[in-house]
């Protein structure tokens, strides 16, 4: 098999192998290939020691020198160099005790979590698969190298990765790998909250998220993802549903694209429902105020595993207003857009969107129509440049000082005043309209 390696890959090994070291591009790289997709980075593993790794490359950063990892730069890209190595016993489920150092490329790979990310290709020896990587991509199977206890043993996360790499290739987990999930899923408690997040974030944007379901199957939630479990069940007697909470949000998840904002919006978007699921005499389900909640649990859960504030920001009011609904007039979304946020209201539409199309054929067009309007009426305020927000105002606070008014909460309570004059009626946005209206209200 041959692998078109990118020239500065080349040139990395090349360069190892003429000062007689051993050298091969590693991993999900050769993997991404072999499937002809585009790998996002290219590793390379070696024979040779971080120090001589150093010695032969004019740029380099001792990333990980510890783990024999050394970060090799030509021009702006960067490329991580590791030194064949045996890990050491794990006592924590994360990191080995001690690391070793090997110059036999089989006892590198024997370490590594998957089948299909234990292949080592260069263009001399051509591809390296000793655990049947090959095999298990043509299967399409995800496979620990060796024993699966052993792997999970090692780092815990890649019981998460499992299904991860599942979503990601669509590939379904090897059974004996799947049981050794299931047995030692609890022991995922020990890995940090960045890691579980970075990884269900992957599992989240990739084209298969609703795999996120086997992890409940396995085990996995329960422990990284408790609120997912408190779904699954959850009927939904409504006119308006056809799927459990759970199912709901599957089919929501995959009804938007794979950007992690929305993604995590239509994972957290109804998690407050079993929290706030009535029924009548009738028999029908009521859920309301879940919105709020919802919001409160997808705060919580992304500080759990320390998520960026901006990133949180945007999440939970996606939450907060995905079931905000108002007949499209104009008028109507110039105040959506000034209650949701300009930037973020093509994501509210997307996010309505994806949770329509998740529900029953129930009044399923008239839903989708008034969406689609709202989003010519949104692309309409934006091409008219109309005010939607205080600093659109024509007046600001100097003006409003400028006829008297003091600094303070009043003159704050007045421009607000002025923006919801403004937003029932773009044309009122002249200064001199504004300036006649503020003199009216304080008799001047």
């Amino acid at each position: 098999m041959k692998i078109e390696l990118p020239g500065k890959v080349s040139m990395i090994i090349n360069n190892l192998q003429l000062h007689g070291y051993e050298a091969f591009a590693v991993g999900g790289c050769v993997r991404d290939s072999i499937l002809a997709r585009r790998p996002e980075d290219w590793d390379i593993t070696t024979s040779a020691k971080p120090e001589e790794v150093k010695r032969l490359f004019r740029r380099t950063i001792d990333t990980g020198i510890e783990h024999g990892t050394v970060t090799v730069l030509i021009g702006k890209d960067s490329y991580e160099v590791t030194t064949y190595r045996v890990d050491g016993a794990y006592e924590d489920s994360r990191h080995p005790k001690e690391v070793r150092f090997t110059n036999r490329l089989e006892e590198d790979l024997m370490r590594r979590d998957f089948t299909i990310n234990a292949m080592a290709y260069n263009d001399e020896v051509r591809l390296v698969d000793v655990f049947g990587g090959m095999k298990d991509l043509n299967h399409h199977l995800i496979r620990c190298v060796g024993d699966p206890k052993e792997r999970f043993s090692e780092d815990a996360l890649r019981i998460l990765r499992a299904v991860r790499f599942s979503a990601q290739l669509d590939f379904p987990i090897e059974t004996a790998t799947a049981e050794a999930i299931r047995e030692l899923a609890p022991s995922l408690e020990k890995i940090s909250a960045e890691r579980i997040r970075t990884e269900l974030v992957k599992l989240l944007v990739s084209p298969h998220p609703e795999r996120i379901q086997d992890a409940c199957e396995l085990g996995i939630t329960k422990i990284i993802l408790p609120e997912w479990d408190a779904m699954v069940g959850v009927e939904q007697n409504t006119p308006h549903h056809k799927y459990d909470v759970a199912a709901h949000t599957l089919h929501a998840l995959k009804n938007v694209k794979p950007d992690k904002v929305l993604r995590l919006a239509m994972l957290f978007h109804d998690m407050g429902k079993p929290d706030m699921k009535t029924t009548d005499e009738t028999g029908r389900d009521h859920f309301k105020g879940h919105a709020l909640v919802s919001e409160e649990i997808a705060r919580r859960i992304m500080r759990r595993l320390k998520f960026d504030n901006e990133t949180v920001k945007k999440v939970t009011r996606l939450v907060c207003y995905h079931d905000y609904r108002v007949e499209a007039t104009p008028r109507n979304v110039r105040r959506a857009m000034n209650r949701i946020g300009v930037e973020l209201f093509p994501y509210y539409l997307a996010v309505r969107m994806a949770d329509v199309k998740a529900q029953s054929p129930y009044r399923r067009r008239e839903k989708i129509e008034n969406i689609v309007a709202m989003r010519e009426l949104y692309q309409e305020t934006i091409l008219n440049g109309d005010c939607v927000t205080l600093r659109q105002l024509a007046v600001g606070g100097r003006d409003l000082m400028g006829l008297g008014m003091k600094p303070g909460r009043e003159l704050g309570g007045m421009l607000s005043e002025l923006l919801e004059f403004v937003l029932d009626d773009p044309a009122r946005n002249e200064k001199s309209i504004l300036c006649n209206y503020v003199k009216e209200k304080l008799d001047l």
